[in-house]
C-alpha cells in the first residue's frame, strides 16, 4: 500500500493559506458594505505659523502679507574673508626635512595639519613658532604658505 504523498506540514500550510485567503476576503467584504469611515477632509492635517501639525484649517484673519521680493530663493552671498583671518598661528610638532613632510600643531584648535615641503617659503624646523593658512587636501587639511615667527 502506497503512503500519502502530502505529510502533515504541508497540510497545515495548505490550511492556513486558505483561512488566511478567507479572511482576506472577509474582510474586502465588510469595506463594501460599511460606509466610508473616513473621508479625504478627515486625513487633511494643516501647519501652523510655529511649524506643529494641526487638524483645524489656520485663521484666515492672521494671515500675513509677504511681498515677493522679501522671499530669498538662494543662499544670500557671504563677503569675502579677510586675508588677516585666514593666517593661522602654529609650532612645529614634527618635520622630517629629508623626506620633506611633517605637522603642525594649531595654537588655537590644537589639531594637528599636516605640511609639505612645496607648502613652504622657508626652511622650518621641529619646534619653530609659524603663521600658516590652510587648504582641503585629499585626506584633510593641509598648510600651505608656512613662514617661521
Amino acid at each position: 500500500m502506497g503512503r500519502s504523498q502530502e505529510s502533515f506540514n504541508k497540510r497545515e500550510n495548505e490550511k492556513k493559506r486558505q483561512k488566511k485567503k478567507k479572511d482576506k476576503l472577509q474582510k474586502k467584504e465588510e469595506r463594501k458594505a460599511s460606509p466610508d469611515k473616513g473621508s479625504f477632509d478627515d486625513m487633511i492635517a494643516y501647519v501652523d505659523e510655529f511649524g506643529n501639525i494641526t487638524d483645524t484649517p489656520p485663521d484666515p484673519k492672521d494671515k500675513k502679507k509677504v511681498k515677493k521680493e522679501d522671499i530669498e530663493i538662494a543662499v544670500p552671498r557671504q563677503a569675502p574673508p579677510n586675508p588677516e583671518d585666514l593666517i593661522r598661528k602654529g609650532k612645529v610638532a614634527f618635520f622630517n626635512s629629508s623626506k620633506g613632510y611633517g605637522f603642525i600643531r594649531d595654537k588655537d584648535t590644537q589639531e594637528s595639519i599636516f605640511v609639505h615641503v612645496n607648502g613652504l617659503t622657508e626652511e622650518i624646523q621641529e619646534g619653530d613658532n609659524v603663521t600658516f593658512e590652510t587648504e582641503k587636501g585629499p585626506k584633510g587639511l593641509n598648510a600651505i604658505n608656512v613662514k617661521r615667527v
